[in-house]
């Protein structure tokens, strides 16, 4: 792990908020009762940390954790003792020894996996089983045979949503049903996952006995298109390090990509790729939607150019002078610009935002 960052070392502030996290996960939790609640922690906690997010969900009464990878596991077991984890991502042949040491369940999805958790590591696990990703998973037509040769009774049963997000995609009732007939096969006992974050609001609540949200803890939004349920988790400033003007004609950046078409007034800001911040963000001549904005002295300002590894460009010539200097801070994400808006805005998706947010920012925690 990178060792952290004190704030006159950093080139921005990644604020995170806990206590937001923690509310967003009970209302998740009071949404599917008497289901449970777990919480998924992958990618250093979709970015805002393991060692933070873990234990603060751990304290509100969550009880189960999943992750994709080994590692992830072992550090969320050192910061959550009793918790129950799980490790979504196979069974690699040379880390089963390290799921008896720290006591990780693996999510058996192939035959192959299987064999490795017998000969190893008989101890709880989840069954992962196709229902039409096509990722990892048991393959669909196997459930009966899978079902009547099994060695050993699955802590957990699941699957996972195609399209859950898309509330009015015929698929997401394809796999409700497809599952529930799954689960026919199996012993009736056996509790049963399905739902990812989007899958926890559709109308049919196919909740099942645990539920497994990711990025709706983290303040996106599991309903595109509608309003966003959940509060706002991270918020990101970057420095000014320079303001500059130029005059119209003149172009920002690598392959003058922008052009003024007034006298301008630019603030450089300590932001770029290497931190997350999407290359494809900017304003550039010829683009047909909005690129991204910061607010800057109470205004919004457009991202202009092509962002660079560590900098990018902020057109803030209608911010009054005397309201911005050297060494201010611009606003990248808060409760105006969430993850959502800055991901539309660059043509990607907020999950990709959260969990590329680089460790070159001090972090403050709010508790």
């Amino acid at each position: 792990m990178i060792a952290d960052i004190q704030e006159p070392q950093s080139n921005g502030i990644l604020t995170i908020d806990l206590r937001a996290l923690v509310e967003n996960w009970r209302l998740l939790k009071t949404r599917v009762a008497p289901a449970e609640c777990a919480a998924v922690v992958k990618a250093n906690a979709y970015g805002i940390g393991i060692e933070q997010a873990v234990p603060a969900l751990a304290r509100a009464g969550c009880r189960t954790f999943f992750t994709a990878h080994v590692s992830e596991a072992i550090r969320a077991r050192a910061v959550a003792r009793d918790a129950v984890i799980y490790v979504l991502n196979g069974l690699p042949a040379d880390a089963v020894a390290l799921y008896g040491q720290y006591d990780l369940r693996a999510v058996i999805g192939s035959v192959q996996d299987f064999a490795l958790w017998q000969n190893h590591m008989p101890q709880p696990f989840a069954l992962h089983v196709e229902s039409g990703m096509n990722r990892l998973g048991f393959e669909e037509g196997t459930e009966e045979r899978l079902a009547a040769n099994l060695p050993a009774r699955p802590a957990l049963l699941m699957s996972h949503f195609i399209a859950a997000e898309e509330p009015d995609n015929i698929g997401n009732q394809r796999q409700i049903d497809h599952f529930q007939h799954l689960r026919s096969h199996f012993d009736s006992s056996i509790p049963a996952s399905l739902c990812n974050s989007s899958g926890i609001f559709l109308r049919q609540a196919p909740f099942c006995d645990l539920v497994r949200p990711g990025f709706a803890l983290y303040g996106g939004n599991p309903t595109p298109g509608s309003t966003n349920p959940m509060r706002p988790v991270v918020s990101l400033s970057a420095r000014i390090l320079q303001i500059r003007s130029v005059a119209a004609g003149q172009t920002v950046g690598y392959n003058a990509r922008w052009t003024a078409h007034r006298p301008s007034r630019l603030a450089i800001l300590s932001l770029g790729y290497a931190d997350g911040f999407p290359m494809a963000a900017g304003n550039v001549d010829g683009r047909a939607t909005p690129g991204a904005e910061a607010i800057i002295a109470g205004h919004r300002c457009p991202f202009v150019g092509r962002t660079s590894m560590d900098l990018t460009v902020v057109d803030v010539t209608d911010v009054p002078e005397g309201a911005l200097q050297h060494a201010d801070m611009a606003q990248i994400l808060n409760e105006d610009i969430t993850v959502n808006d800055l991901a539309a805005r660059a043509g990607t998706i907020g999950y990709e935002i959260l969990t590329s947010l680089g460790r070159r920012f001090a972090r403050r925690y709010i508790a």
